[in-house]
């Protein structure tokens, strides 16, 4: 539980090497695979249970679902979250590795991995990658344009094995303490080199934060007061790029008047500039299939972005025969979204070339840089007031951080209740609002071109690294064991 320390909103990232370091040692004086596959479980649990309890808040507050029920469920996640930890401990201790050295890549490789296959089976749930724990301020964090948020959470359990090794009585030596230098200090020289370079001149943006109450936003009779919010903060701002919240007005596109978007779209063209806003699209031409879509409005012609990485029981439903009694426990509206293409191009307007992502996308780094390098700025719109004043919002802000770091872009947050932020190529928050405010924050952004090392090769050197050791380690078990018959 104390590792969720080294998260937004603490950002203590000294803290989870510290936790793992601890975890390991437990970990290293048992022989027995099912105590370790339980210590790494119990571990998940902790970080799951302190960590997600805004999932809670999601399911209940908002969700309408019984409070008992809403328990469990958070309860079956959470377990379900800890087995990879589980899973990743258990091996390492089957392996029965006696190389130190060789022990604590295992350690970093099998926990990577575990992350890894958390973040894609059954469409992923990456959050509290141990990874994020270090963005943007620990010196792991120059890794980022290089080996991703995985990468990070290698090095950091490899440091973890390393602080053990060094300070544990059986393996006390500064041999081990110089290689975790070496880390850190490759780290911070890593922090120093320049990626990416701008690309003309910043350009100014506004962001606009509704702080449309969650349960007043889908209400008939608040779709009027939703629209004057909106229609009000855009007019007052005089920026190139006008960003609004993840589907800020709760209509179809079709059933918009037309006349309020052609008011809100001259008033962009004034600014010499566009306006983006977030709209439920239908399809006809798909029978039923609708999106939830980003619309581009001004000087620029009319472009549009459909969110493809959907939320499971959030925006659609799996296994609809097996899970499609949901629907009537959630009290979600448009709760079965259709999935948008996964190669939609950057979107050219106020004179850049806009990577849109929508919510809980930008959780997805290996998906965010299907955009690039062709994109010159990232843009993220979210409706997080399903986080309450949990530390959920400022979770996602830290993700957020890490895609800048990783991208070497700036990254536009605009969300309905916060946190709505300017960050910049290096992960640093410029400019934020204060949360359930009703505000737009007015700044500027530059625009980069170039691409790091991450967008060129993704996750597959750091997967291709950990399955190396990996390999390694099966080949020295085997050996192992063919001695010993």
């Amino acid at each position: 539980m104390l590792t969720v320390l080294g998260f937004a909103p603490f950002y203590l990232f000294p803290v989870p090497v510290v936790t793992v370091a601890l975890l390991l040692a437990f970990c290293h004086k048992s022989q027995s695979a099912l105590k370790n596959a339980a210590l790494g479980f119990w571990f998940g649990m902790g970080l799951f249970s302190a960590g997600v309890t805004w999932i809670y808040v999601s399911l209940h507050d908002f969700g309408a679902m019984p409070m008992p029920v809403a328990v469990v469920a958070l309860i079956i996640l959470c377990a379900y979250l800890a087995l990879f930890p589980a899973l990743a401990f258990g091996l390492l201790t089957k392996l029965r590795v006696t190389s130190p050295v060789l022990w604590a890549s295992l350690a970093a490789a099998l926990w990577m991995l575990s992350e890894w296959l958390r973040g894609t089976l059954f469409t992923g749930f990456p959050w509290l990658a141990l990874g994020y724990s270090q963005a943007p301020f620990s010196p792991l964090a120059g890794f980022a344009p290089v080996v991703g948020v995985y990468g990070i959470s290698l090095l950091l359990i490899i440091s973890a094995a390393l602080l053990f090794l060094w300070f544990d009585k059986g393996f006390k030596q500064w041999r081990y303490g110089l290689p975790l230098l070496l880390i850190w200090c490759g780290g911070y020289g890593l922090q120093l080199i320049d990626w990416v370079k701008p690309q003309g001149e910043p350009v100014s943006v506004s962001l606009l934060q509704g702080n449309i109450p969650q349960d007043m936003k889908w209400r008939p009779d608040h779709l009027e007061s939703t629209m004057e919010t909106y229609a009000k903060l855009i007019l007052e701002s005089d920026s190139r790029l006008i960003v609004t919240p993840e589907i800020s007005i709760p209509l179809f596109s079709d059933a918009m008047p037309q006349s309020y978007l052609s008011y809100l779209a001259a008033h962009a063209k004034q600014n010499n500039g566009d306006v983006l806003i977030g709209l439920a699209e239908r399809d006809h031409s798909d029978g039923d299939a609708y999106y939830n879509t980003m619309f581009s409005f001004g000087s620029s012609p009319q472009q549009s972005y459909r969110k493809h990485h959907l939320v499971p029981f959030g925006e659609y439903i799996p296994f609809k025969p097996l899970f499609g009694w949901v629907i009537q426990v959630l009290q979600i509206p448009l709760s079965d979204f259709s999935r948008g293409g996964l190669n939609q191009q950057p979107m050219a307007i106020a004179g850049q070339r806009m990577a849109i992502n929508i919510c809980y996308e930008d959780v997805f780094g290996e998906e965010i840089i299907y955009q690039l390098p062709q994109a010159t700025m990232l843009v993220n719109v979210s409706n997080d007031a399903w986080f309450g004043r949990s530390i959920g919002p400022q979770q996602h802000l830290q993700i957020s951080q890490m895609r800048a770091l990783e991208t070497g872009r700036y990254m536009l947050r605009a969300t309905n209740t916060g946190v709505t932020a300017i960050i910049d190529e290096r992960g640093r928050v410029l400019d934020t609002i204060e949360i359930f405010t009703t505000a737009a924050l007015h700044g500027s952004a530059q625009g980069f071109t170039g691409a790091t090392p991450y967008v060129r090769t993704g996750n597959y050197p750091v997967l291709g690294l950990a399955v190396l050791l990996l390999s390694i380690g099966l080949l020295s078990a085997f050996r192992a064991a063919w001695k010993t018959r």
